[in-house]
């Protein structure tokens, strides 16, 4: 979940400026009724013996990212004495360059993974730390900072293997539109997805050098496909993608009954529509002919050659609200989402999707904490997540902010230290998705799934997950963005892959099983 995330990512995704999950007076009480006594290592200002923390975070390396680190060295010197040598990994190699430095035993203090990328795999094959014991010695304030339910909901195998990152019970879903070109066909605002792609068509028949739709189509991307997007705004019935397989709607859950369904076994008519129809629209060509091919999709949107792109959370991320200006003089965008504001409407397990975990092999598990810790104090915060006050961003009030025009440092605290107290909300994001973000922020505006609190435990069929997920990368994309024969890439998929999800789906129908009875 690039952010955009994010997935995606998004981001992926959600990314993801906006208002937290729980009140502050809700996260005090929990820090306080929860939290064992602060330990006098944990806030000592005693200074310690320097460290250097190697950090794995997904995506590009901001501009201005070696002046904050800078700024934050130097505010650390004199009490945890951190030094962070960040190492970025580009989005399209996340899962596989990840999973290589863990199994390879490299010397790592914190990474980022997700459920969504190889969380649950990764915490079976015993790489990851619990951090219980560390949260109660060095990391009150992170802690404090977020929610009990994020922590209850957020367990694997009945441990807390990471630190969740969120700051909301539910990830946005946002079309990106341009509205510039909306407003030059005289096309009123978009309130429905047939009004979308009722644009989509008007620009394929008037701009030739726009292309009407971006999605993406990168393995680890399989959110963002234009045909599995729509599973975040429909309803009847609501697919949630389970919990062995991130981001794959081939297995999922409905109906909020407890059952695991295999598409497989039974395709879902809607979901059949969805395939097909982004099957029309790619042979139209209203979707981007490379869709494929690109690895950074958030870049080519930006060039300004594209109407329409599919990405994760609410409003108009910031770094797009200033480069399409640059890029195409008159370009202005707006966000488009049909996720409702309905009490009782939209199903949620309050699941992060993003975490950071600090891996066994670190030789300083402790020390990575004190940071976790550190970054959850509010200066420390807004210096990581939007950069230098003045340079980078505008602070308006305690809970909003605005990115300066020629800030070279992107808002991506999703990938490290986002929280719901803490964070603040895009004083330039449109009034809708300022509403959207407010709403999710009320757990009582949504519906409990039944399986809060589950975890999946994959090592009975790890082999299998293994398996059947290098399968469907190859085909999943391709089938869901309308690149190949729906029909011809379905069968190919459930030919190889079906003997291996049926294993998947019996093992964790199983657990599922187990924990209801509990």
């Amino acid at each position: 979940m690039k952010k955009t995330l994010a997935v995606g990512l998004s981001v992926l995704l959600l990314m993801l400026t906006v208002l937290g999950c729980g009140s502050k007076s809700e996260n005090k009480a929990n820090s306080e009724t929860n939290s064992p006594s602060a330990s006098p290592s944990a806030n000592s200002s005693e200074k310690l013996s320097p460290v250097t923390l190697k950090i794995i975070l997904p995506g590009d390396r901001p501009a201005d990212m070696d002046l904050i680190i800078a700024e934050a060295e130097k505010r650390m010197a004199d009490t945890i004495n951190v030094k962070l040598n960040l190492v970025f990994v580009p989005w399209s190699d996340l899962a596989s360059k990840t999973q290589v430095m863990l199994a390879s035993g490299e010397d790592v203090d914190l990474i980022f993974d997700a459920p969504w990328l190889h969380m649950e795999q990764m915490i079976a094959s015993g790489y990851y730390e619990p951090l219980e014991d560390l949260l109660a010695k060095y990391g009150q304030d992170a802690v404090a900072v977020r929610s009990q339910q994020m922590f209850d909901a957020n367990k694997f195998l009945g441990n807390i293997y990471a630190l969740p990152l969120g700051n909301s019970h539910l990830a946005g879903r946002t079309y990106l539109v341009r509205k510039d070109l909306r407003e030059k066909y005289g096309i009123p605002p978009i309130k429905s997805y047939e009004d979308l792609i009722a644009m989509a068509y008007k620009i394929k028949e008037n701009e030739k050098n726009i292309i009407p739709i971006l999605a993406k189509g990168q393995p680890g991307q399989k959110d963002s496909a234009w045909g599995a997007f729509r599973s975040f705004m429909t309803f009847q019935p609501e697919i949630l993608r389970s919990d062995a397989l991130g981001q794959s709607i081939i297995l999922h859950y409905k109906n909020n009954d407890g059952k695991v369904y295999n598409l497989f076994d039974e395709m879902d008519p809607v979901v059949w529509s969805w395939i097909e129809e982004a099957r029309k629209l790619y042979n139209e060509g209203l979707i981007h002919p490379d869709v494929l091919a690109i690895k950074d999709a958030d870049t080519v949107f930006e060039s300004g050659n594209v109407a329409i792109y599919a990405t994760n959370e609410f409003g108009v991320p910031t770094k797009m609200m200033t480069s399409i200006p640059k890029n195409v003089p008159g370009g202005e965008l707006e966000a488009v989402t049909f996720m409702p504001l309905e009490k009782g409407k939209v199903t949620t397990n309050f699941k992060q999707a993003n975490f950071q975990a600090i891996p066994k092999v670190s030789k300083n598990k402790e020390r990575a904490m004190m940071f976790l810790n550190w970054t959850a104090k509010k200066e420390n915060y807004d210096l990581l997540a939007y950069g230098i006050e003045g340079r980078n961003y505008e602070a308006i009030g305690d809970d909003q902010y605005q990115s300066l025009p020629d800030s070279k440092y992107a808002f991506f605290p999703y990938a490290w230290i986002w929280n719901p107290t803490l964070d603040r909300l895009n004083a330039g994001f449109d009034p809708e998705a300022i509403e959207h973000y407010k709403f999710n922020a009320s757990a009582d505006n949504l519906i409990t799934s039944a399986l809060t609190g589950f975890s999946f435990n994959p090592e009975p069929v790890a082999n299998e997950v293994s398996l059947y997920s290098a399968i469907e990368d190859k085909y999943y994309s391709s089938l869901f963005n309308g690149v190949s024969d729906p029909q011809k890439t379905w069968d190919k998929l459930k030919s190889e892959g079906e003997g291996y999800l049926k294993k998947i789906q019996i093992e964790l129908q199983k657990q599922i099983d187990e924990f209801l009875k509990k």
